[in-house]
């Protein structure tokens, strides 16, 4: 995790430090609103050991992420996620325009 500006990004070579990061970011705004653990997860409608669990392990059900984000008036960030597809050049764009698959590849 690096800090940039204030803003600690994700930087992660798993799916667990992806959520231990998300953690340490849900708790560094719990911080900065004052909020106690007991106070956010009221707030949000979800089992304070379920919260606690989370900062501690980074677990957590997608539902109760979602509320949290309704406490932090966060909810339009899950609008980008799995959005936007990163292009490594002209003709990969290009290539796209042409059609786009309806459904996945065999594997």
């Amino acid at each position: 995790m690096g800090l940039s500006s204030g803003i600690i990004q994700i930087k992660a070579k798993s799916s667990i430090d992806v959520c231990a990061a998300l953690a340490t970011r849900v708790k560094s705004r719990r911080l900065e609103l004052n909020l106690t653990q007991s106070g956010l997860a009221t707030r949000a409608g979800v089992n304070i050991e379920t919260y606690r669990k989370f900062e501690r392990t980074g677990e957590i059900s997608l539902r109760n992420l979602v509320k949290l984000a309704f406490v932090f008036d966060l909810t339009t960030d899950f609008d980008v996620l799995f959005s936007q597809r990163n292009y490594q050049n002209l003709d990969e764009l290009l290539g796209m325009e042409n059609g786009v698959r309806k459904r996945g590849k065999k594997l």
